[in-house]
């Protein structure tokens, strides 16, 4: 029972014919600008990761430098 089907699903996924659908150039546009907007929105956040304790140290230093000044 289990053969058959494997071999009813495998006979019908070989059967199919082709949608013959087009799909233009206004569908990929969308797409490619979710991808991008992604990966920018993914390097932003490392680089505000990154960048969070470095802004500390500066900070650090600017408020030490005042300090020594008066």
């Amino acid at each position: 029972m289990k053969f058959k089907k494997i071999w009813l699903l495998l006979f019908l996924t070989c059967v199919c014919l082709p949608a013959m659908a087009y799909i233009g150039p206004a569908a990929g546009i969308p797409i490619i600008g979710s991808v991008v907007g992604f990966f920018v929105t993914l390097f932003l956040v490392i680089v505000a990761i990154l960048f969070w304790p470095i802004r500390k140290i500066i900070k650090k230093r600017k408020q030490k430098a005042q300090q020594d000044q008066t």
